[in-house]
């Protein structure tokens, strides 16, 4: 499998596991664990093992003093802020609100990378990105009834505010990725981005009642940390290096597809040619973002 492949299975990876994490994350909390607590054992955790990975890289590279603020920044949009909103948000809203407006995401990457990157874009992309969007409410307008929001005003304030903090990361990444491998970057982003988390996160961390979580509770809480989080950063890493700001965020669009999966699976909802259309519409999306313009053909 050569090297662009493996990066749209990384993506695809990456966006089935936060896709699960819109179920998972409310299993828990905040019925065990505080969202900013929750935040420093996803991060924290997560933080470990990129440490662990990088000790055992062969390729080690010094970071540039040019690039160290960026890395600051990156950590502060794509870790810290874009987590706590995130966490905090899907907590006071319903799952379908937060997904549908997480949609918002790979709009606002292609925006910012054609403002600040100068990326050129195909002639199908924005009837891609369209037909992702359509395709995208469809599903989500047709599925299951929304888990009970106590503040869904406010959560789905802070999950719009998530989208565009997370598309600035995106953006301000992409440069660190043709200068230093993903574990490298990841790791760095992700100790700037736990410093800026343990203010606001350490005291519900060190109060959650371990003692009172069942099996599944564990289950939840590892899945949220190790695939929700270090896969998913490390995969969407990859994704940014190999394929480009843009085409990795048109792949949220996959989200509610297997979203619809995993309720199919799991919860044993049903599946209908109505999901299954609006799930064809999505893809179709993701391809015509990912097509590249033809021999003669003007990029836009």
């Amino acid at each position: 499998m050569n090297n662009t492949l493996k990066a749209h299975a990384a993506v695809l990876g990456t966006n089935l596991f936060f896709a699960a994490n819109f179920s998972l994350v409310k299993l828990i909390s905040p019925r065990l664990v505080a969202p900013f607590g929750l935040n420093i054992y996803r991060v924290g955790v997560s933080l470990l093992l990129f440490w662990i990975l990088w000790l055992f890289s062969p390729r080690k590279t010094p970071l540039a003093p040019a690039d160290r603020a960026r890395i600051v920044w990156c950590g502060l949009t794509g870790v810290a802020i874009n987590q706590m909103l995130f966490i905090r948000g899907l907590t006071l809203t319903s799952s379908i609100h937060a997904a549908l407006l997480m949609l918002t995401t790979p709009l606002l990457i292609t925006v910012f990378a054609r403002l600040v990157l100068k990326e050129k874009g195909s002639r199908t992309q924005v009837p891609g990105l369209l037909l992702g969007v359509c395709g995208a409410a469809w599903l989500i307008a047709g599925g299951s009834a929304s888990a009970e929001a106590s503040n869904p005003l406010l959560g789905d304030a802070l999950i719009l505010l998530n989208a565009i903090f997370y598309s600035f990361y995106f953006i301000l990444v992409k440069p660190l990725m043709q200068r230093y491998t993903p574990i490298e970057v990841v790791r760095w982003v992700f100790t700037a981005g736990f410093v800026f988390m343990l203010p606001f996160g350490a005291a519900d961390a060190v109060q959650v009642p371990f003692g009172d979580f069942g099996a599944m509770d564990w289950v939840a809480l590892a899945a949220i940390v190790l695939t929700g989080t270090f896969l998913a950063y490390a995969f969407n890493a990859y994704g940014i290096r190999q394929l480009g700001a843009g085409i990795t965020g048109a792949y949220i669009y996959t989200q509610p597809v297997f979203a619809v999966l995993i309720a199919t699976l799991v919860l044993r909802e049903g599946f209908s040619w109505a999901k299954a259309g609006a799930a064809a519409l999505i893809f179709l999306g993701v391809f015509l973002v990912n097509r590249k313009p033809a021999s003669g053909e003007r990029s836009s």
